[in-house]
């Protein structure tokens, strides 16, 4: 089970979590496949969300059985 991965936020270098990881996937698979990703504090700033409702879509897609986030 992936806790941390190689992958880490294009803007402050942080390591993303497994939920972090997912939700690039989900949400910018384009971006993914040249590793550009974000962690959660990044994204909501380039989403203009909060941390909090980023949070809340991963427990969605969580319910809905998405594989990225099991």
């Amino acid at each position: 089970m992936m806790n941390k991965s190689d992958k880490k936020c294009r803007y402050c270098d942080i390591c993303l979590d497994r939920d972090e990881f997912g939700l690039n996937k989900k949400l910018f698979e384009s971006d993914t496949k040249n590793n550009n990703f974000m962690c959660l504090v990044c994204m909501s700033d380039y989403l203009e969300c909060t941390e909090e409702e980023l949070q809340e879509k991963i427990e969605d897609f969580k319910i809905e059985g998405c594989k990225l986030f099991t």
